[in-house]
């Protein structure tokens, strides 16, 4: 499964100590990140993270590319809902793009457990379906 990481600022060590809990479990799948976040995950957990650009250079943006061509499953997003961000509008389209392919998004640490305990337990093996597919279903 591949999987996508972004966490603003404020919610890296957040992102870092969660993939540090979840290594055992992450590190079965493939991981992207933006690139601040991959980097700063990657050097504290070891884990092998494609890094993407930065998200204000457009790092979203090529997630939101992957989630348009099928090539990422599931999305952890830690945003930080106090700081007003100038790029609110590309996030809202990331989050759209997940609706529309149907793809599972964390934007909390709550929601991202709930994810992970379900990747664990192989409750969302159905996202390896072949999209054409899940499109017929």
């Amino acid at each position: 499964m591949n999987i996508a990481l972004i966490a603003h600022d404020a919610k890296k060590e957040l992102m870092t100590e969660f993939c540090f809990a979840y290594c055992g479990v992450l590190s079965r799948h493939k991981l992207f990140a933006t690139g601040t976040t991959g980097k700063i995950v990657s050097e504290a957990t070891g884990l092998d993270i494609k890094c993407y650009l930065s998200g204000s250079q457009g790092g979203a943006e090529q997630i939101g590319s992957g989630i348009a061509c099928n090539e990422i499953d599931l999305l952890i997003f830690f945003r930080d809902p106090y700081t007003q961000k100038r790029d609110e509008e590309s996030e809202d389209n990331l989050l759209r793009l997940c609706d529309v392919h149907t793809i599972p998004v964390a934007t909390n640490i709550a929601t991202a457990e709930a994810l992970i305990h379900a990747l664990s337990r192989g409750d969302l093996d159905w996202l390896d379906i072949d999209s054409s597919v899940a499109e017929n279903l």
